[in-house]
């Protein structure tokens, strides 16, 4: 999979978009994925030593699990290490990517108030 694939899978949500905010060279080609109503990341795309990987939110004890459980899951590049983990996309079961993305999408939905 490549980083334009990668981000297609991400903007399958009505509220995704794709931006680039950086403006220092080092980090210019980053695509950031956020919701447009909220403004919130849920995934940020970026090759780190010629791999393609993604940085999702994910709860703190599934974070854990995970990145037990599957070596291509590590705690996320240059984020809060408890709520964010870094995927080796190409090691990663397609099935469980879309999984990881979606959970990250739903976890930074704004919260709706209940009466």
């Amino acid at each position: 999979m490549d980083k334009k694939e990668l981000i297609k899978r991400c903007l399958i949500f009505e509220d995704a978009l794709e931006t680039y905010p950086f403006k220092d060279k080092t980090y210019e080609e980053y695509a950031v994925l956020r919701h447009k109503s909220n403004g919130k990341w849920f995934g940020l795309v970026f090759y780190l030593n010629d791999i393609l990987c993604i940085n999702l939110k994910c709860n703190p004890l599934d974070s854990a699990v995970l990145r037990d459980e599957y070596s291509f899951i590590t705690p996320g590049w240059h984020m809060n290490k408890a709520h964010w983990i870094k995927v080796d996309v190409n090691k990663c079961p397609e099935d469980l990517l879309d999984a990881l993305i979606e959970a990250s999408f739903n976890l930074t939905l704004t919260k709706r108030k209940t009466k």
